[in-house]
């Protein structure tokens, strides 16, 4: 019998992650038949449009299935407007049954905000809305690889990550050959590993071929709730204080601090139009020592103060977050 696999689309969902999802399933199926089958669902059983605008007709509203083997949410920029307690409770239902709950780029939020995420599941989610979800559930394992297969969870970062997710997912149950086939097919050079960064690395990120200045900027990004001096970063990866800021001056022509500022405001600017964290949490998040040298560094960096920045969090039943990511970036 064909293995079942029901894909759950929230409006707004992020239409590469989903057909990326999908399109391994059909060449598997061209190799060997009725190895898979799927099943789009809504959550009224109508169409649902995609963030690119795209909509795709769905088979019925999610309301209508008792039974699932396998069911991936599959979320975009706003996935926890669209939770109510009958999704969740579906959700619980299936679980119970024993099906296998995954998410597709920001589906692990939907996941976890019906308490279906347990502190020693390891989920992941695409790299933008991962400070908010780490923020929002801070008992919840959210990792930063590709994708995360455990015994009923399955999650992925989305974009191209979701065709990993499905080759290896495919290879663990007919073979490495036909999951090769079927990656030569989509011309892929090679199949990712779940532990392969989802972001560029910093080198290619900033430009930067210094091993010294790529391990600072590392732990950098490591420590943003406590920032640490300049004398700490320095001795950190083993250089003088001048040193240091001689690599950041001729590599990146900036200082050692201001730098780390603007990764600490960038930090902020995603909290903010993320979550709905206070915006003193998210001063004390970012390492900012007072409200009002946050909103001035802020202003400064950004053109307007943290309160006119951030977008209108839009409710839900359960008076949830905005996870926009179109608008996360400065």
């Amino acid at each position: 019998m064909p293995e079942d696999i029901s894909f759950l689309l929230l409006p707004g969902f992020s239409a590469i992650g989903f057909m990326s999802a999908i399109e391994p399933l059909r060449v598997a199926n061209r190799f060997r038949e009725n190895l898979y089958r799927w099943h789009i669902l809504s959550v009224d059983g109508a169409p649902v449009a995609a963030s690119n605008g795209i909509s795709l007709n769905a088979e019925s509203a999610f309301g209508n299935v008792d039974h699932a083997q396998t069911v991936f949410v599959v979320a975009g920029f706003e996935p926890l407007v669209c939770y109510s307690r009958a999704l969740g409770d579906w959700l619980k239902r299936l679980d119970r049954a024993h099906a296998t709950l995954g998410g597709i780029d920001t589906g692990a939020f939907i996941l976890a905000e019906a308490g279906l995420l347990r502190p020693t599941d390891s989920v992941t989610l695409h790299w933008e809305a991962l400070s908010a979800f780490r923020e929002r559930y801070p008992t919840v394992e959210a990792s930063e690889e590709l994708f995360e297969i455990g015994e009923r969870r399955i999650t992925c970062a989305g974009g191209t990550a979701s065709i990993d997710m499905m080759l290896d997912l495919i290879s663990r149950s007919h073979g490495a050959a036909l999951a090769s086939s079927i990656s030569e097919q989509f011309v892929v050079s090679r199949i990712r590993q779940r532990s392969d960064h989802q972001r560029m690395e910093i080198a290619a990120r900033y430009g930067v071929h210094n091993r010294k200045l790529i391990q600072v900027i590392g732990v950098m990004e490591q420590n943003m709730e406590e920032p640490l001096t300049p004398a700490d970063l320095a001795q950190e990866i083993g250089v003088t204080r001048r040193q240091l800021e001689r690599l950041f001056c001729s590599s990146l022509k900036d200082t050692p601090t201001h730098f780390y500022l603007q990764l600490r405001l960038d930090r902020a600017r995603e909290l903010l139009r993320q979550t709905d964290m206070s915006i003193t949490a998210i001063c004390v998040a970012c390492g900012f020592e007072s409200p009002s040298h946050f909103s001035r560094t802020y202003r400064a960096r950004f053109g307007a103060s943290p309160r006119d920045d951030r977008r209108p969090v839009r409710s839900s039943a359960g008076g949830v977050v905005s996870t926009t990511r179109e608008n996360a970036l400065p």
